[in-house]
């Protein structure tokens, strides 16, 4: 599918590899609708690339309902949807303190897996009523972000890794369900990338953390991943699977 003149949305697109999301797909000439709940990054990002910034908490289905609704009422229906919002929260199912509440792993199902499927039902449910494209055939493409820590997560990644096992289970069956309307869905697992999470580490951590990678020796860029995003976009046979971006890491237990 073409990018140019396409509505798209980017949730998380105010920072990381959602913003180098946003700016690639901009670069396509596509109108983007950047969602996230910070306000300010999101404007700022928006101005740079003559975009749309909205308010989005996705782990709320009324607020990812309104702000889909503003952005077609802007942009119209997007074609392309690329779920990057998430939370990457680090503690143990048993710690020093006794077990984990469990509102800390409710919390990153409902935002990683909960607020994917929200953006999901309802930008697929947008783009049903969309004419199918004429050199392809599709209405659209949803673009979601696992993790590798869905196949290797490692010692207090539990919520996490569940989360993102969560999306990588919900593609599949989306893909089969949302075949019939001609909509795609693809999702991305990123091993360890250089984003404003891992940004907060000393140097030297960081560094060790990409001599982990086989090849290239190092941690992931957010153009690399938005690069990915741009060909799944345009390549019609991506659908209902799931593709790392990792290097050929494989995590250890810690």
């Amino acid at each position: 599918m073409k990018i140019r003149d396409q509505a798209a949305i980017v949730t998380g697109g105010a920072s990381g590899m959602g913003a180098q999301t946003a700016r690639a797909l901009a670069g396509a000439g596509a109108m983007v609708a950047i969602l996230d709940r910070d306000p300010g990054a999101a404007s700022r990002l928006a101005a740079e690339i003559g975009g749309f910034a909205v308010v989005c908490d996705v782990a709320s289905e009324d607020s990812v309902s309104q702000a889909l609704a503003t952005a077609r009422e802007r942009h119209g229906p997007a074609r392309i949807c690329v779920n990057c919002a998430g939370i990457a929260p680090g503690k143990r199912i048993v710690g020093r303190n006794g077990p984990m509440p469990s509102a800390d792993f409710q919390r990153a199902v409902m935002v990683n897996l909960v607020g994917t499927f929200h953006v999901l039902a309802h930008a697929a449910h947008d783009m049903t009523a969309l004419e199918p494209d004429p050199e392809t055939a599709e209405r659209g493409v949803v673009i979601n972000t696992a993790s590798i820590a869905a196949f290797e997560g490692q010692i207090g990644q539990s919520a996490y890794a569940a989360s993102k096992g969560g999306i990588v289970g919900l593609t599949l069956p989306a893909a089969r369900e949302l075949a019939s309307s001609a909509i795609r869905v693809v999702t991305i697992a990123p091993g360890l990338m250089a984003t404003p999470m891992m940004d907060a580490l000393p140097v030297e951590v960081r560094e060790g953390m990409g001599a982990q990678v086989p090849f290239p020796n190092r941690l992931g860029q957010p153009d690399e991943f938005a690069s990915l995003v741009l060909h799944v976009v345009g390549n019609p046979l991506l659908n209902g699977t799931v593709i790392r971006l990792d290097g050929a890491l494989r995590m250890p237990p810690r």
